[in-house]
């Protein structure tokens, strides 16, 4: 059955972890028009993302990355995978917060940085020691994406075990915001976590964890604890 889906989803998370491979995949599955922020700014600077960053400088960059995810975050659904940094910019990640259902796809460091060394653009790691600045990245921007709405591990193996697990986590989301209870069938898989309205995971009367309502107003300095460890 086709999800109800009402807002615009953002996929946040550190660079190397599948944001574009896995929204135009999702975006596929359920039926929306995918755009990459990314893509949408070179299209609109005519220039290279790494590019931007040499001539223009980070500070510009991230401002004119929040004026494009303001232009495509509208009343439509679509999917949107966002750039690493986009999320970390404090009024980027209150539009996100504010206008779309954000998942923080989450992954480990050192599969995350053998995905990234095949690839010399990044601008961000640039540097003599691109491993500790990697490291020091993942530290810092860790505690920050967890301020996502959802929180999604990737799996290991092919894009397609993550893109399933990420459906689930919109279908489970979106059934419980409406008040229905999810089907056994649908239940939460254990590498995913939503968050709740003060931050915490909400427990039922009989102590069994329960997710509250949606919230979708930005909640600064909140920190999820870790995810359990990927079950695949």
């Amino acid at each position: 059955m086709p999800l109800d889906i009402n807002r615009p989803i953002a996929l946040v998370g550190l660079m190397g972890v599948g944001k574009t491979t896995i929204g135009r995949r999702l975006a596929k599955r359920l039926s929306l028009p995918f755009y990459d922020s990314d893509d949408e700014i070179e299209t609109a600077s005519g220039r290279t993302v790494a590019s931007y960053f040499h001539k223009h400088g980070e500070a510009a960059f991230r401002d004119g990355e929040r004026r494009v995810v303001e232009r495509l975050l509208g009343d439509d659904p679509i999917i949107l995978g966002t750039g690493g940094g986009a999320f970390i910019h404090p009024e980027t990640r209150k539009l996100l917060l504010e206008k779309s259902l954000t998942i923080w796809l989450k992954g480990d460091f050192d599969t995350l940085f053998e995905r990234v060394s095949r690839n010399n653009k990044r601008p961000l790691l640039q540097v003599d020691d691109p491993k500790a600045t990697f490291r020091k990245l993942m530290d810092e921007r860790y505690p920050i994406y967890a301020n996502a709405h959802l929180t999604v591990n990737i799996a290991k193996g092919p894009h397609s075990r993550t893109v399933k697990r990420v459906a689930r986590a919109i279908e489970i989301y979106l059934a419980e915001e409406r008040g229905e209870t999810p089907k056994k069938h649908r239940r939460r898989h254990p590498s995913t976590r939503r968050r709740s309205h003060n931050g915490q995971k909400k427990q039922a009367k009989n102590g069994s964890p329960k997710a509250s309502k949606s919230n979708l107003q930005p909640q600064e300095n909140l920190a999820q604890k870790s995810l359990a460890k990927d079950s695949a």
